[in-house]
């Protein structure tokens, strides 16, 4: 038997209804995706000028340890990543720098995590339903093979079962489409999120480390090292990050 008739019985035997099942999993996956992010987002979210405003009213005054604190349980994006920089002050500005990188990275990798999901589905649901719609078409020109010199009743009946091939067919294209506008948009709509948040974060990262270059340069023989911030000591910035640890995750 050619490969082609082999390939044709199968399409045939099982029909599209398993396309459209697959589609259906595939919304329920991508729905709980996009209710998880959305509270996840919103945790994340924070007012940039009421943060700032916070974060500056302790740093204008040196009380970098404050400031810490003040942080300790916000969670997030531009706290979590302020707080890195904060817990680093004491060895200088190029540490704090490097330390609310690292933090930001990691920031970022949970952000996107599953978003990739939600993209794939979005760019391939309406092929699953055109590979549906396929099967449909194969099926109706089964039956219409089928039909081809059936007369009396049984020509009917194969023409309605021709008709009901060709209308399987156009619901899987459709639902295919039904399953990908929503991915794309949320996909969409996260990164535009995602983009806010990096962009308030990177302001308050510049914030913090203005102030920790003027501290720097205000204190006598100020430089890189641990030495560089006389007045802010390592034990008090340890403490703090210790029930920081404790308090949040």
């Amino acid at each position: 038997m050619p490969i082609v008739e082999m390939v044709k019985n199968v399409f045939v035997l099982w029909g599209a209804n398993w396309i459209l099942w697959l589609l259906f999993a595939l919304s329920l996956v991508s729905v709980g995706i996009i209710v998880e992010r959305w509270f996840f987002f919103r945790g994340k979210q924070d007012v940039l000028r009421e943060l700032s405003d916070t974060l500056e009213a302790s740093l204008a005054s040196g009380d970098f340890p404050g400031a810490l604190a003040k942080l300790e349980k916000r969670t997030s994006l531009g706290a979590m990543v302020a707080r890195a920089g904060l817990r680093l002050a004491p060895r200088g500005v190029a540490a704090a720098d490097k330390g609310m990188q690292s933090a930001l990275a990691i920031e970022r990798s949970t952000l996107e995590n599953r978003l990739a999901y939600l993209g794939t589905l979005g760019n391939n649901a309406p092929f699953i339903g055109l590979f549906g719609t396929v099967i449909g078409v194969l099926l109706a020109f089964e039956e219409l093979g089928r039909a081809t010199g059936a007369g009396g009743r049984a020509g009917q009946v194969a023409s309605n079962a021709v008709m009901g091939a060709i209308a399987e067919a156009l619901v899987a294209t459709a639902v295919g489409i039904g399953v990908a506008l929503p991915a794309v948009a949320a996909y969409n709509y996260f990164q535009r999120r995602i983009t806010r948040m990096l962009s308030d974060t990177e302001a308050l990262t510049n914030l913090v480390l203005a102030y920790l270059s003027a501290r720097e340069r205000s204190t006598p023989g100020g430089g890189s090292g641990e030495r560089a911030l006389p007045e802010m000591p390592v034990a008090q910035y340890s403490a703090l990050e210790s029930k920081s640890a404790r308090g949040v995750v």
